[in-house]
């Protein structure tokens, strides 16, 4: 089996008396894609905050290459190697490309080192390097989300975490961000947590999957396995299983 890289081990999250997450397990192994797929309150996203130090679980542990970092601030885990790339890809609209990029490495200490690692992203995505000046706010939905990539490379992770990466894209655009993960991932070796409502997207190109449903995991296995279950496919690839198909 694949090192895990990261683990999330009986957490539990709650809103005031609400219980948003309920013991969920789940590990994002070296090098490989996890998706994290569920509906509205499913509890995707309080999953993806616990993971980035921006909720505190009441219980469990989150494992980080095997050290529990659930008392870690945000920028520890940033330094360490967890970057995220943020739902509707929130760049700086106003700031101009390079200096978005640049906010991306905020934990690095080396100018050498961060104008090496710019020059990768222009040499990575051509269309930035031709747009740096530009505000970022003015770039296509498409090239603002691979400014949102570019960003989470500048820190060097080792893990992304990616928040409904194709929200409000075009299908021509989709498959050019799904194709980005992938080749990212096959590439330079980052693992990749990818939270999607869009089931069949997200597992074509992933490894394994999770299936959430208010905030318990529902179902689990690997990504293949996963889109010819027909629980997936009726609630989330819209097919109706009739009795006795794909049983």
């Amino acid at each position: 089996m694949t090192e895990p890289l990261l683990e999330l081990r009986g957490i539990d999250v709650h809103y005031g008396a609400a219980k948003a997450l309920d013991a969920i397990d789940l590990t994002v192994p070296v090098g490989q894609i996890v998706s994290l797929l569920g509906g509205n309150a499913s509890g995707k996203s309080t999953t993806m905050k616990t993971i980035l130090g921006l909720v505190k679980p009441s219980a469990g542990q989150v494992l980080w290459k095997g050290q529990d970092i659930a008392a870690w601030k945000t920028p520890q885990r940033v330094a360490s190697g967890i970057a995220s790339v943020p739902e509707a890809r929130r760049v700086f609209g106003p700031m101009s490309v390079e200096d978005n990029l640049i906010m991306g490495a905020y934990t690095q200490a080396d100018r050498g080192q961060i104008r090496e690692d710019l020059e990768a992203q222009y040499a990575r995505f051509p269309k930035l390097a031709q747009r740096r000046t530009q505000q970022a706010g003015t770039l296509s939905g498409g090239e603002q989300q691979m400014l949102a990539f570019a960003r989470a490379l500048m820190s060097r992770p080792r893990l992304i975490c990616m928040d409904e990466p194709t929200m409000g894209l075009s299908p021509r655009l989709v498959d050019e961000v799904l194709a980005t993960i992938a080749q990212l991932n096959s590439e330079l070796g980052v693992a990749v947590l990818m939270v999607e409502q869009q089931a069949e997207l997200a597992l074509s190109i992933a490894h394994f999957g999770y299936v959430l449903a208010t905030g318990q995991l529902v179902l689990e296995g690997p990504a293949s396995q996963l889109l010819n279950n027909p629980r997936v496919q009726e609630a989330y690839l819209g097919k109706t299983i009739t009795n006795g198909e794909n049983a």
